[in-house]
């Protein structure tokens, strides 16, 4: 059979075996296959969700709760971290991933339940933790728009990533929420080159378009920082103190990055991908991803899996912390947040 080749607009032409299921099916050819152009338009399909806020106890991350208001992401990621949990729901974490996805029609209602409860301590809420927030699909479904609604509402703070420019549709509710101190975006900035963005990232907003973000969030006074991430040696480590510098001439205040995450099904999504586009570098990069990773493709210890270890990767954490000084950034956090105006409506009776 002849193997899938790449399609355009999407990260992955294969959809390897759902590590969950008990069986799987294999491709023979039978002497009558025709070679068709390969399409996969996008399948979205309901979840009636009965909580929105995952819970987590990660040292790696800023914030211990979060909300995905969609599984699986059209924004066809071939580094995704993200693409093992389709496995899940009985779907594959290669194409499907990128083309079948779940909305949670429900979770503006869900979280406003979930916020109301006596018992809830206020904290901030990442939106973007797993799947971005702003795919194209939010330009229908409205999710994220409607559960900024209600965090405003309930005055309760927000962090975003995303690299989507559709965020600035929101930019009316993120602008009200930054000035009670209720918001923060991070938009994630992985390349320059819209060539290699086109497909290493090919339904995301264009380099320019997220640059284009930063500003104008900037302008309406948003705190907004950016996220280079993920840094894959020898395809975009070199334009790491490029990015912090396009970063900060467009307003961004904060910084961060994170080395190439590459769990369960994206490693070998990745190696493929490498074969496909970058096929004379291949080896070379791999090597380089398992320099860092103790001899491996993946190291998902707390406290190394965002950084890696080994020459490359303090290499990088130097060349990230020089950029940092240099160019004057504060840190990921820096921005804090305010909790104590969190205030559930109809929590107190109001005055006559």
């Amino acid at each position: 059979m002849i193997p899938p080749v790449p399609q355009k607009g999407r990260g992955t032409a294969h959809n390897p075996h759902n590590r969950f299921a008990p069986g799987h099916s294999v491709a023979e050819d039978d002497g009558w296959y025709q070679e068709v152009p390969q399409t996969q338009g996008t399948e979205v399909r309901i979840e009636t969700a009965k909580s929105v806020i995952s819970r987590n106890t990660s040292p790696d991350l800023p914030f211990d709760r979060s909300i995905n208001p969609y599984r699986g992401c059209e924004h066809g990621c071939i580094y995704c971290y993200a693409r093992p949990s389709h496995a899940y729901w009985d779907l594959s974490p290669g194409l499907d991933f990128e083309t079948k996805l779940i909305a949670k029609t429900n979770a503006a209602e869900v979280l406003a339940q979930q916020l109301s409860k006596p018992g809830y301590v206020c904290a901030p809420i990442n939106l973007g933790s797993n799947t971005d927030p702003y795919q194209p699909i939010e330009r229908e479904q409205l999710l994220t728009r409607r559960l900024l609604e209600v965090l405003l509402r309930f005055r309760h703070p927000v962090t975003i990533v995303t690299k989507g420019s559709l965020v600035l549709r929101d930019l009316d509710l993120l602008a009200e929420m930054a000035r009670q101190r209720l918001a923060r975006v991070m938009i994630s900035l992985t390349t320059l080159d819209d060539g290699l963005k086109r497909v290493l990232e090919p339904r995301a907003a264009s380099p320019g378009a997220r640059l284009r973000a930063i500003r104008v969030l900037r302008e309406a006074g948003v705190p907004v920082g950016v996220l280079c991430s993920p840094m894959i040696p020898m395809i975009n480590d070199s334009e790491l103190e490029r990015l912090l510098e396009a970063a900060k001439e467009a307003g961004a205040q904060s910084a961060a990055y994170m080395m190439l995450r590459l769990p369960l099904e994206v490693a070998p999504l990745f190696e493929q991908w490498l074969q496909d586009h970058y096929p004379q570098r291949a080896a070379h990069v791999l090597s380089l991803i398992r320099q860092s990773r103790g001899g491996e493709l993946y190291d998902s210890r707390f406290g190394v899996r965002m950084r890696g270890e080994g020459v490359f990767a303090e290499l990088l954490a130097q060349r990230f912390a020089k950029a940092m000084k240099r160019l004057d950034f504060e840190g990921r956090e820096a921005q804090e947040l305010d909790c104590s105006a969190f205030c559930p409506p109809g929590g107190q009776m109001a005055l006559f």
